[in-house]
């Protein structure tokens, strides 16, 4: 993340995206695989740590080996095996939205989980007690803890897409996305960005 300044003079906390780019490397149709979808292909990677089978994939689209593939549907245009996407694709958007894996934390307490409180008052016979759950359930009836109580656990590395992000500026011949806000994931992790 970084920040810049608009042109009223107020600092703005923005994300620098590289977005492209990307290889067209199959597209799908209804007659040959039963749906319609694009493949694209996203950083380079080594030849010698690629399967042979991925190498051939690529060969067929006549691009170098990559890292990260994805299938996109309903991105409508007539795309063709070969054809590369930089961030000039996004040249006439405001809003774009952003879809990504947060950050994983492990198993953890339920304050930091839930943004419980624990138990507030550390006296009157507490002891050990600021950060923990309080009850979870009743007695004899219904006997059991209901499904979607909320526990420790694991937090966070899960799918998450944040809407309507403002384009702040694209700089093209090192396609770069800046974006307003924050997006999940940590520096350097894969994130789809859709129109």
């Amino acid at each position: 993340m970084t920040s810049i300044y608009d042109a009223d003079g107020k600092n703005i906390p923005c994300t620098v995206i590289q977005a492209g780019p990307c290889v067209v490397t199959q597209v799908k149709s209804e007659d040959s695989d039963g749906y319609a979808a694009v493949q694209l292909a996203f950083d380079d990677k080594k030849e010698k740590n690629t399967p042979a089978a991925m190498k051939g994939h690529f060969a067929k689209a006549k691009t170098t080996p990559k890292r990260k593939v994805i299938e996109l549907k309903g991105f409508v245009k007539d795309w063709k095996p070969g054809d590369v996407i930089t961030v000039d694709y996004f040249n006439n958007d405001i809003w774009l939205d952003v879809s990504g894996i947060t950050k994983g934390k492990g198993f953890q307490g339920v304050v930091k989980r839930h943004n419980f409180s624990g138990v507030n008052d550390a006296t009157h016979g507490q002891h050990n007690r600021n950060r923990a759950p309080g009850s979870l359930g009743a007695s004899s009836y219904p006997s059991r803890v209901f499904k979607g109580m909320r526990m420790a656990g694991q937090t966070g590395g899960k799918k998450v897409k944040i809407l309507n992000l403002r384009v702040m500026k694209i700089i093209p011949e090192n396609n770069l996305l800046i974006l307003k806000g924050s997006v999940p994931g940590s520096n350097g992790s894969y994130l789809i960005i859709e129109k």
